[in-house]
């Protein structure tokens, strides 16, 4: 009777500890997470926090679903609107003198100027909601 040809079971148990690799650590999640938190979230939340709860607070509620806050850069807000009916609508009260009393309420924040861009922020789904995209 032929047995194993390294001998018994010990000594395979101890050749595979010997010969065994430990696996590289891997960096934590956690740092990577909250430094891009920190570099994108952050920063982009306390410049259009207080913008965006005075765009919330003058938008009437009907164009308020078909606009999202793009950027603001050097004082130029950005603002997607996703159709063509909607931004000519925006553009109108805006006009009507919304503009000067959004630029009035948000002057602390640095906004100096409304700029408004066709464009859409989320992706139609096939059963019609709307998933955000990044």
């Amino acid at each position: 009777m032929a047995g194993p040809p390294f001998g018994n079971l010990a000594e395979l148990r101890r050749l595979q500890r010997f010969k065994a690799t430990a696996p590289k650590p891997m960096p934590m999640l956690g740092p990577e997470m909250v430094s891009f938190f920190k570099k994108s979230v952050e920063k982009r939340h306390t410049r259009l926090g207080a913008i965006g709860e005075c765009w919330g607070q003058l938008i009437p509620d009907t164009l308020l679903e078909h606009c999202a806050l793009e950027s603001l850069n050097r004082g130029t807000l950005t603002v997607l609107v996703d159709s063509a009916p909607h931004l000519y609508e925006l553009k109108q009260l805006l006009l009507a003198g919304l503009e000067k009393q959004v630029l009035l309420v948000c002057r602390g924040s640095g906004l100096r100027k409304l700029t408004l861009k066709q464009g859409r922020w989320y992706q139609q789904t096939d059963d019609g909601d709307r998933a955000v995209r990044f």
